[in-house]
């Protein structure tokens, strides 16, 4: 609730300095999904900075199996990337304790395919926007947080930097797709979780 809403350039600071904090926070064992390759390389960038004790591997610095096999390794690294981590990455067990989730994952606005389904549902009466961006969304942010809980034994946080989470209308329907847990917005007592 605290973060301003995303917008359409870089990361921004706010969102920068809450990776980090997070990421300090967590002693590493970071899953970092971001909405686009170009925001988890910022913040990879910016963390490897300011956390220079903490490993933080990058989609696109290696092959993702390599990658995700030096984040298994070692549960002080983070491994930070775009859609391909939203699914079907699969580490149970304290390697990762945190999923940071940039953004609300929407489709993007100039995609053709979900434009094109948009504007079917409108002209049959519906909301183009809930049926389809907002389920699109929905789902990836269920199998997002999904890469936190792998078995009966994980526990951590799943953080998600958007706002709009918790002040939008669809707020509340994209957070009934996540698995049951507590919700919070207080920074502190997600630092404390850590």
């Amino acid at each position: 609730r605290h973060l301003p809403a995303p917008g359409r350039g870089d990361l921004g600071p706010e969102r920068l300095d809450e990776i980090t904090e997070l990421v300090e926070a967590a002693g590493g064992r970071t899953l970092g999904l971001f909405s686009s390759r170009k925001a988890a390389e910022q913040a990879a960038e910016e963390v490897r900075k300011r956390l220079p004790d903490i490993k933080i591997l990058c989609q696109g610095d290696a092959h993702l199996s390599e990658l995700t096999t030096q984040f298994i390794a070692s549960e002080q690294t983070c491994l930070f990337g775009s859609l391909s981590l939203w699914q079907g990455l699969d580490v149970p067990g304290p390697t990762c304790n945190l999923v940071i989730i940039d953004r609300v994952p929407f489709p993007r606005p100039d995609d053709p395919v979900m434009g094109a389904r948009q504007r079917a549902v409108e002209r049959h009466g519906g909301n183009g926007f809930m049926q389809v961006a907002a389920h699109h969304a929905a789902l990836l942010l269920a199998q997002g947080a999904g890469r936190l809980i792998r078995s009966k034994q994980d526990k951590g946080v799943v953080a998600i930097l958007d706002s709009r989470i918790v002040t939008a209308r669809y707020g509340s329907f994209l957070v009934k797709s996540l698995p049951p847990m507590h919700r919070t917005t207080d920074p502190d007592a997600v630092r404390a979780a850590l």
